[in-house]
Formats: C-alpha cells, structure tokens, sequence
C-alpha cells in the first residue's frame, strides 16, 4: 500500500517532470534572433540553449541545468522573475512557472483590464436583474446599472472598498438597509473563509481580512469561529426608507475564467412586489439615499 508520504514525494516528482518539460518548450520556441543573440548555424535543437538562457537570466550554468533537468533545487521568486522575462512568459505562463516551481504565486494581473466587453455586454443584458463580477475578495470589478441602483453605497465607494463584504461590516447600523444581516452573515463569513483559503497567497486577500479584524468586533468574533462553508445562493433582503418597500433578492454566482476565484454574480427577485419595487428604485435613484446624515 501507498503511504501518504511516498504520495507527497510522488507528487512532488511530477511536478518537477512538469517544470522540466515546460521549461523546455518555453526555451525551443525562442530563436537567438528574439533575444538579440547572433544566429548560430547547425543547432542540435531549436531555440535557445540552456547556457543562453543562464547567461541572459543571470544565473548559473549549473544551476539552470539543475532546474530544468527537475532537481530538487531552491528557487527564489527573483530568479524566477529573470527567468520569465527571458522565455518570454505572458502573465499566465509566468503562474505557471511559480505553481510548478512551488513558490508564492506573484501578484495577478489586473482583472478589470482582463474583462472582455462581452461579459459587461452580458451584463447588462441581464437588466433589470442586477449582476456585478466580483473577485475572490468580494471587491466589485465590473457591474451593470441595475446593481449601481441596488446598492449604490458599494459601486460608488472608492477602490479598495467596493466590497459588499466590507460595507455589510463597516456601515453603522442605521444605514445599512440589508435587512437579514444577521440571518446570512454568519454563513457570509463561512463561505468568505472558504474563498480565503484558496486564495491565501495574495496579499491583498491578507489585508482584507487584517482591516475587518482590526475594524469590526462582529467580523473578529465570526472569524474566530472558525466556520467554512461551500458557497451558495443566498437571499438578500434591502430596505430604504425613502422607498418604503422592501427589496428580497437571490444571489447565484457563475464563475467566469477571466482569472480564478472571478465570478459573475446575478440577483434575481423573489417575488413581484420586490421586482415592481426595485423598478421604482431603478426610474429614481435617489429613493436609496439615507433619510438621516452622521
């Protein structure tokens, strides 16, 4: 039988194949002509050789041979940063490389830039359901103008807080008009701790969760609970005073592969009098504004 030891080192094993082969065919597609080398007559092999790239990443003969032959090497993200640049990686190739490398995956490209305008397209053929795409942190990315007038505090709040997670946590009381908070929060916080385990590498993740402890006791206390769960539908309820009707949604989420942990979530009405409200709410945006000011 299989120990969960000889599991590990095997896994370990595939993995540097892995690296080996990929480092491989990244370096055979690029001629010494890409890179401002003079062409060199009768290569055994096409591309670059191994010496070439060591020289332009500024790194060992030796070492270089070790890494792509798959020896158990230490590999810094300097290094491979060098090495990247010189094969040329695009910004999903070079994850790639620090996933097989086994070292901290480097910051993700900016996904805003990512979206396709086919996805804002589909957005906003989705009216009058709101949809927004969101990131593993919660933050909105992208919306439609149905989710700006649902919840106008979170699109119009300033970058780094257009996060409906922070706003449900840091709103007072009083001006928060999600009405079952504290029937879907706990469970809120379970499925963020899900999404934050998978994506504990990105420090903007980290951070995230430091300034929820550090500014809401009702956040610190769920968090110390330790719950997980996998994410679900889950049904929000809104309520604005100047509105005088009560706003019950369902969220569903699609993820989309723009980058993982991006997903595209859609609210859609219970019943017909929370749709005949949010259309009243939608013709006159200003019925969401707070009846009172701090």
């Amino acid at each position: 039988m299989t120990t969960t030891v000889e599991r590990r080192a095997g896994g370990r094993r595939r993995r540097r194949d892995e690296l080996a082969a990929f480092l491989r065919s990244r370096r055979e597609r690029i001629t010494p002509e890409d890179v401002g080398l003079p062409p060199a007559p009768r290569r055994r092999t096409p591309g670059l050789r191994r010496e070439e790239v060591a020289q332009l990443a500024g790194v060992g003969v030796t070492w270089y041979t070790w890494l792509e032959q798959g020896r158990p090497i230490n590999v810094s993200t300097q290094v491979l940063d060098a090495i990247s640049r010189t094969l040329r990686l695009d910004p999903v190739e070079r994850e790639h490389l620090y996933r097989l490398a086994e070292v901290g995956v480097p910051p993700e490209p900016d996904v805003v830039s990512a979206l396709t305008e086919d996805v804002q397209t589909i957005m906003d053929g989705l009216a009058p359901m709101p949809a927004v795409v969101s990131d593993p942190r919660h933050e909105a990315l992208a919306w439609n103008d149905a989710f700006a007038a649902l919840v106008p505090w979170v699109t119009q709040a300033p970058p780094g807080e257009r996060n409906p997670l922070w706003q449900f946590f840091t709103r007072p009381r009083c001006c928060n008009p999600c009405t079952n908070l504290e029937e879907q929060i706990g469970e809120s916080v379970a499925m963020f701790r899900y999404r934050y385990v998978r994506h504990r590498s990105d420090p903007e993740m980290q951070r995230l969760v430091d300034r929820l402890l550090e500014t809401s006791p009702r956040f610190a206390e769920l968090w110390r609970h330790q719950d997980v769960a996998i994410p679900k539908p889950c049904q929000k309820d809104f309520f604005y005073p100047r509105l005088g009707g009560q706003i019950s949604t369902r969220t569903t989420s699609l993820d989309l592969s723009v980058r993982p942990g991006t997903r595209l979530v859609v609210y859609t009405f219970v019943n017909d009098e929370s749709r005949a409200n949010f259309m009243r709410l939608l013709a006159d945006p200003s019925l969401s504004l707070p009846d009172h000011t701090h």
